[in-house]
């Protein structure tokens, strides 16, 4: 059984997707999501997303794939 992915909350009414990866620190720096972002890396309700700046909102569920001996995630709070 995989445990829930933590919940990570934001303030107002959504956030972009290179903030929110930074945020709930599945990655390290702004370069990272952009790199992670292009790479085809990481997936927004289970698609692949390449915008970072695609805008998230509560609920939505991010994980990153291919970076890391395991897959990450965290949803939008």
């Amino acid at each position: 059984m995989t445990a829930e992915p933590p919940v990570v909350p934001v303030a107002g009414e959504g956030i972009r997707l290179g903030q929110f990866l930074k945020l709930a620190d599945l990655i390290d720096s702004g370069s990272e999501a952009k790199a992670v972002v292009a790479e085809g890396f990481v997936l927004v309700n289970g698609e692949i997303e390449t915008r970072r700046g695609r805008q998230l909102v509560a609920g939505d569920l991010v994980e990153l794939t291919g970076v890391g001996p395991q897959r990450r995630a965290a949803r939008v709070g």
